[in-house]
This record gives C-alpha cells, structure tokens and sequence, in this order.
C-alpha cells in the first residue's frame, strides 16, 4: 500500500505502518459498504416507524459498550506485545472479565431503560440486544491477532461475517418477516463474529481451552481500564442520546428517519481513529527530541484532519438528496438532515486528534470533562430544539455539541494553544501560510 506525502512526517515509515494495519482497514471499509447497502434495504422494508422502534432498542447497548468491553482492548494489545508468553493467560483473564461484565450490563440495562424507556420500543427487544455485551467478549481474539501483526485474519473474519449477516437479513425481507425477526438477526451477527473469531483462533496449535484466568493480572487490567470506562459511557451518552430523545419527542417516525441519518453520517468515525494511531508514533518522537518539530507535526495533524473532513462533508453535503434517492420516498424529508449532521465529523476528526494529545500529555481527566461539557450541551439543546424542529433540530443540536467538546480545550490556560492551532487548520489559516511562502 502506497499513500501521499504528508508534511511533516517520513513516508516511508508511515508506509511501513499502513502496510501492517491496511489489511483491517479494508476490513472495516468492505464490511461497512456491505453493512450500508443492507441497512438502506432494512430501512425501507421495515418503514420509518418500525425502524425507530428498531433502532431505539440498539441504543441501549451503546451506553453500557463501555462497561461490556472494559476498556480493555489498547490494554490486552500492551500486555501481549510485552508479555508473549503469557499469551493465554491475557487472552483468558480478559475475555471472562468481559464476560462478567457483559452479564453486569444487562440489569443496567434494564434500569436504563425503565428510568428512561424509548417510547414504542418493547422491552423484549432491548433484553436480546442486552446479549450482546456477553457474546462480544470472543473479541479479545481481535487484540490478539493485532498484537501479532496479523490484520488479514482480521479482516477474513469481518467480511465473511457481514456478507453471512447480509444473506441472513436479505432472506428474512424477501420472505417478508416481523420485525422481531430483524431484532435477533442483529443480535446473530456478534454471534457470527464471536465464531469467526473462535475458528480462526484455534488454528496453528492455538486453542481457547488453553486460556487462563489470573486474578492479579486482572485487578492489573481493570485499575488501568477504568477511567476509560468512565469516558466510554460518556462518550455514549455524548452520541446517542439524541436518537432516544427524538424518539420521545417527535415520534418513531421521526426517529427512524433520524436513524438513517446518523448512521450515514457515522459511518466513517473510525478513519480519525485509524490515522491517529498511524502518525502518532512519529509525533511521540518528536516529542521526545525537538519540542518545535512537536509542535509542527501536531499542527500538521490538524490539518490533516481538515483536509479530508471538509471535502468529505461537501461532497455529502450536495449529494444527500441523491442518497436519499436510494430510500424510500417517505425518508425523502432527512435529506436536507444529513446535509447538516454530517460536519460534525470535522470536529469528530479534531477531536480525535486533539484527544490524544491530550493523553499523551497526561491531561485525561480533561478529556472525560470536555466529553461531559458536551452530553450536557447535546441533552439542552434537544430539549429546546426538536420539538420545534423535530430531526433538523436534533442534528444541529449534535454539530453545536460536538464542535463545543471539540473546542473546550480553549477555555483552559493549559490547553488553549491546542485550541487555536485547531482554528488555524478550521479556517486554512496554515495552508495560507503555506501557499505564501511558496
């Protein structure tokens, strides 16, 4: 794999590093296309109300992810990098605290729902989704094959399971099934991805029922993970909430519609992710030996992060309408929703970025306190805004909030330098110095 200069950085070490993660990248993009197309066909099987009613139970298991997974994941990837040898007993001491965990979820759950339940959507549907914390702890398997460098068995398990889930969900449309049936097919494809993970490991003279638990490697992993936790529950919160509260504000027509339009527009939060993890170790470095080129380097992420967000939002921004041609005519109304909602990408990708610094500079606390600033901005202003403006109001409400977390860094003496460069890069004032000094 080949890719672009990028200032700032050496090419061939960055194209060293693609090569390593390029093979899960084309997993999560080959699963996602194929993920789109089927949940487009979904959305006008079922109608707009039958998808909010859908779509409001699978919510539940986004606030409590954090807890299921345990943060554990970046964690499990150390360990095993450090400790090889300790293989099974990272690999088994991990997937039963996810196992705990993911039974832990479900009476949490349970009281979610009830203190604040999505109108119209049963309680039966959230119990099966509420499954999924337990069947997603085979994913430790996912960190184990990261550790060794190994994407393409990743991305095998991936693309097989989505076009296995697709055949399934295409089947119970053309036999024209309840919506139950759709409500355990979803929970069914974690199932399917637990068993590509089960197969694949237990190749080469690895097996599972050589894993191990250890109680002091566990308290290990758990004092580390917690306050990720923490900041995955906000986070959750942060970007679902809105889904719910249009739900029981406007109607599960209106939610099933806004449903389709958040699922578009997120679809492509794991690139920040991925790009971070990328050319942060060359930023680390700099880090390390010249506090100027640190600086440099980090402002060249910003931009980075400007320059592939801003003309993906464009090109989305004109094309909503065609999109939208895909569905239904009934969603024709959440065209012009996915036009506004989809820029709070740009600041999902500088926030992305901005992020790491921030833990890299050990000020994590601030990033579960910007995430917070920006649940609290996102819940007040749906309250104020979708009853007079139903989904529209639901998606300006989440740009507001993302770019506010985004940018608390600038009400802080510590981190506003990070906010301005943030700035520079928003408003092209770095590719202006640029282009004049040339």
């Amino acid at each position: 794999m080949r890719i672009p200069s990028i200032p700032g950085f050496d090419k061939e070490a960055l194209d060293k590093y693609f090569k390593n993660t390029g093979m899960a990248l084309v997993g999560k993009v080959g699963s996602l296309l194929i993920k789109m197309i089927v949940s487009i066909q979904i959305a006008n099987y079922l109608g707009r109300s039958d998808n909010g009613v859908f779509s409001g139970g699978t919510v539940y298991i986004y606030f409590f992810s954090a807890i299921a997974t345990l943060g554990l994941d970046q964690f499990i990837v150390k360990e095993l990098h450090q400790f090889p040898e300790n293989r099974d007993q990272i690999l088994g001491t991990s997937f039963w605290l996810k196992v705990l965990s993911g039974f832990l979820c479900i009476p949490l759950i349970w009281l979610a729902y009830h203190i604040y339940p999505a109108k119209g959507t049963p309680y039966s549907f959230v119990l099966v989704f509420s499954s999924i914390g337990v069947i997603q702890a085979f994913n430790v398997i996912d960190s184990y094959f990261q550790s060794e460098v190994r994407s393409k068995y990743i991305m095998q398990v991936q693309v097989i399971g989505s076009l296995l889930s697709a055949v399934i969900k295409m089947t119970l449309i053309f036999t024209k099934m309840p919506l139950v049936y759709f409500v355990y097919a979803y929970a069914f494809d974690f199932v399917l991805l637990s068993i590509g993970y089960f197969i694949t490991y237990q190749r080469k003279g690895r097996t599972v029922f050589n894993w191990a638990f250890n109680s002091k490697l566990a308290k290990k992993l758990v004092s580390y993970s917690w306050p990720l936790i923490i900041s995955g529950i906000m986070v959750a919160l942060y970007m679902k909430i809105d889904q719910i509260m249009i739900q029981n504000l406007s109607g599960t027509k209106e939610s099933g519609a806004y449903a389709t339009v958040a699922s578009l527009s997120e679809a492509w939060n794991f690139v920040p992710a991925i790009i971070v993890s990328t050319l942060f170790p060359a930023i680390l470095n700099a880090r390390r030996d010249d506090a100027v080129r640190y600086k440099k380097r980090i402002q060249h992420l910003y931009d980075l992060m400007v320059y592939l967000s801003v003309p993906a939002a464009l090109v989305i921004t004109f094309t909503s309408p065609i999109i939208y041609g895909l569905f239904k005519p009934e969603y024709a109304s959440a065209a012009p929703v996915l036009s506004v909602h989809i820029w709070s990408g740009l600041f999902v990708f500088l926030g992305a970025a901005n992020g790491q610094w921030l833990i890299t500079e050990n000020f994590t606390r601030l990033t579960f306190i910007r995430t917070a600033f920006g649940a609290i901005v996102n819940i007040l202003l749906n309250l104020v805004l979708i009853p007079k403006m139903g989904m529209m109001g639901a998606a300006i409400a989440t740009l507001i909030a993302y770019a506010s977390s985004t940018f608390f860094v600038l009400l802080i003496p510590k981190t506003r330098q990070q906010g301005v460069m943030m700035l520079k890069s928003l408003f092209f004032i770095t590719l202006k110095n640029n282009i004049s000094k040339k």
